[in-house]
């Protein structure tokens, strides 16, 4: 058996007896089938304004009640995971892919590119994460592109960190030092000898920067610079509906409930994986 299916086969045996870990995957997963079903769920457009049924509150008609333009605010948030989702992943999939290659090439090279790269990192994790967002923003304008452009800037240094300290462990025993005298390249070795004892590493540093970059992502949303009007976006509606909390509560409130789910799955499931293989989250929680 494999190295990644038999971390694989321990991830499944530890969710089957971890309540938290079945719960927290269970979580994300009815966030993205919700996501995906949206269409079909949701009672109204998301986008459409009615002007005759702005601000109310719960209804038979509006089960979560109306926002200040009259659009249906359960169509809103059943819509609002797909713009947070889709930035999270597209960033978390860059950030760990290029993380994971330059962290073990620099584990692997050592020498002066591991001290050049460490510095270099060194100075990019200086600069807090939404501070260092905030200006590639400003400079280079909102937009989901430049959003997962700067989330993965900003979020791939800490998994660098985390993958060279797992493949320095990797790097020096006899059956890698053996590929190297073969003469085996660096691609051939990291396939082979490398990625499959650091893979259960790599999970959890997934889970762990989706949920991280979720919540960059909804606050830059929150603050203007994410998702665009009338975008159903959860950082958006919250920015939105904030000054009528009073009013309408549930304009408010029901996006921040829904955030709030994803993110704890996200993190009850990145706990688990790092428990099943026994990995400290702390360790990996540079940023």
């Amino acid at each position: 058996m494999s190295a990644p299916t038999a971390a694989l086969r321990r991830v499944h045996r530890f969710v089957l007896s971890s309540p938290s870990t079945f719960i927290g995957l269970l979580l994300v997963a009815v966030n993205v089938v919700v996501a995906l079903a949206a269409p079909l769920l949701a009672p109204f457009p998301p986008t459409k304004p009615d002007a005759l049924a702005a601000i109310e509150n719960p209804s038979g008609t509006h089960l979560l009640g109306t926002d200040q333009l009259g659009r249906d605010v359960l169509s809103r948030v059943l819509y609002g995971g797909h713009y947070a989702m889709l930035i999270s992943l597209s960033a978390t999939v860059l950030a760990v892919g290029i993380g994971t290659v330059l962290g073990c090439l620099a584990a692997y090279r050592r020498g002066w590119f591991d001290e050049v790269l460490m510095r270099i990192l060194d100075a990019v994790l200086s600069v807090p994460a939404i501070l260092a967002l905030l200006v590639v923003v400003t400079v280079l304008g909102a937009g989901a592109p430049v959003i997962v452009l700067a989330a993965t800037v900003v979020y791939c240094p800490a998994v660098i960190r985390v993958v060279r300290a797992a493949a320095f462990s990797i790097v020096g025993l006899d059956y890698v030092t053996a590929a190297r005298a073969r003469g085996e390249g660096f691609w051939p070795t990291m396939i082979r000898e490398i990625w499959p004892n650091i893979v259960d590493v790599v999970m959890v540093e997934f889970a762990m920067r989706a949920s991280w970059i979720m919540l960059l992502v909804s606050s830059l949303s929150f603050l203007g610079f994410g998702a665009n009007p009338p975008t159903p976006d959860w950082g958006l509606m919250v920015s939105e509906n904030r000054t009528l909390l009073t009013v309408v509560p549930a304009a408010t409130i029901a996006p921040i409930v829904a955030l709030a789910i994803l993110i704890v799955g996200l993190n009850l499931a990145a706990d688990g994986i790092a428990k099943a293989h026994g990995i400290d989250r702390i360790a990996g929680g540079l940023r």
